[in-house]
């Protein structure tokens, strides 16, 4: 392959990384947004996140299986297609007003997603030299970030109407009224995933006719006939990668819902701290992939984990816009979480690198369970002590750093 097409490739699939990040980051913006016009608790909005998440666990076996026998760029294809499917059901689903129908587009969305991540992420680490592949990874996934920033201000601006009926409104109304206004809220999602659809069609177009070209990873040598079940640090990946997923939906999903509760800010003024908070995230990403250059991604990973642990407990403890200020802290840390384990997890794998590629995007099925046990201990308690739920999945990512940081200070040890 040459320079020119590789550059030409890690352009293309880094595209791939915004669009995925955009549909991902609006679930905060839908889930307050869906709680008014479906009128939901928030262990049932919750279930936003779990429509999203429980796709990347039903669909990431399968679609390893899909691009073993079509390659990266069918299985980028055919996640584009699902993706606009699942967009363009947003519109019958608002006009039914039906929960049930929005969380069956979510779905649908999400298993496009599967598809797109299951493809990528591995293939913007082979998409070059073996030792820059963290780095690269956490390149691509930068744009993931901006995505991050832009979903929560776009969606709070366009989505978000700014006007949450109290008890005594909403008691106040006739059923006409009320119906009138539920209405009005669903129907604000129309035209945003209608635009959507057609960007990520436009986008599977142009795709098509695009020539990409197929890696084939070779057999590793050492250990090449093992089962990849015995991969241990493989399985230790997958497990920080559901614990670190879970975390980061649960810190972002119930933001706007912390920050009303806890700061009293109104929505559209903490979609927009949110949006901040994502702007940090996305600055993250760039200032991580720089720090990589000179720092160990497994020690990076381990201070940036840690560090998280202890901002979400300020969260927790803290009263105010110094409980959100934490927040917003926790989201510059998470950063480099994602891409890091990833790289870090299918690290000399060879030919299972699909397949075990696969299992860690399985394990992002956290986003689905995590955020409704935070839901139900939210709904139990307040939203603040929920963050006790995120706080502790940090400690798992915190010990799958350490282990990577001590299996890399063996090997060097051996080999001095």
């Amino acid at each position: 392959m040459t320079a020119r097409k590789s550059t030409f490739a890690v352009f293309l699939i880094t595209s791939l990384f915004f669009l995925w990040g955009f549909a991902l980051n609006l679930n905060p913006i839908l889930i307050p947004h869906l709680k008014k016009a479906c009128q939901l608790t928030d262990a049932q909005s919750a279930f936003i996140d779990s429509a999203s998440y429980i796709a990347y666990f039903l669909l990431a076996l399968p679609a390893g299986q899909f691009m073993k026998r079509f390659g990266y760029k069918g299985g980028i294809l055919l996640g584009l297609s699902l993706f606009s499917v699942g967009a363009f059901l947003f519109y019958p689903a608002a006009a039914a007003r039906s929960y049930a129908f929005f969380l069956t587009a979510l779905f649908i969305i999400a298993c496009g997603l599967t598809f797109l991540e299951t493809a990528a992420n591995p293939y913007i680490t082979v998409l070059g030299d073996s030792e820059g592949a963290t780095q690269r990874l956490n390149f691509a996934q930068s744009f993931n970030g901006l995505a991050a920033t832009l979903a929560p201000f776009l969606g709070g601006m366009f989505i978000l109407s700014g006007k949450t009926l109290t008890q005594a409104e909403e008691a106040g109304m006739s059923a006409p009224q009320l119906d009138a206004y539920l209405n009005n809220e669903a129907a604000s999602v129309q035209i945003p995933f209608l635009l959507i659809g057609g960007i990520v069609l436009l986008v599977a177009v142009l795709l098509y006719f695009t020539r990409l070209p197929e890696i084939v990873e070779e057999e590793s040598v050492e250990g090449e006939s093992r089962s990849i079940f015995q991969e241990k640090n493989l399985l230790l990946g997958v497990l920080a990668q559901f614990f670190y997923v879970g975390a980061q939906v649960c810190v972002s999903s119930f933001f706007i819902r912390f920050a009303q509760q806890v700061a009293g800010f109104g929505e559209k003024s903490a979609s927009r701290y949110l949006a901040g908070a994502l702007l940090g995230f996305m600055i993250g990403r760039f200032i991580g992939t720089f720090l990589m250059r000179f720092i160990p991604a497994s020690r990076l990973l381990a201070v940036y984990s840690i560090v998280n642990f202890f901002l979400v407990l300020l969260a927790v403890l803290l009263k105010g816009s110094f409980s959100i200020y934490a927040l917003m802290g926790v989201e510059f840390f998470m950063s480099i979480m994602f891409p890091t384990i990833f790289s870090l997890s299918i690290r000399g794998l060879g030919a299972k690198t699909k397949v075990g590629s696969s299992l860690v995007i399985m394990a992002i099925v956290g986003g689905a369970i995590f955020p409704v046990i935070m839901g139900r201990v939210s709904d139990a308690s307040s939203i603040q002590v929920a963050y006790i739920v995120p706080a502790l999945c940090f400690l798992v990512v915190f010990y799958f750093a350490l282990k990577n940081l001590w299996v890399k200070k063996v090997k060097l040890s051996t080999a001095h």
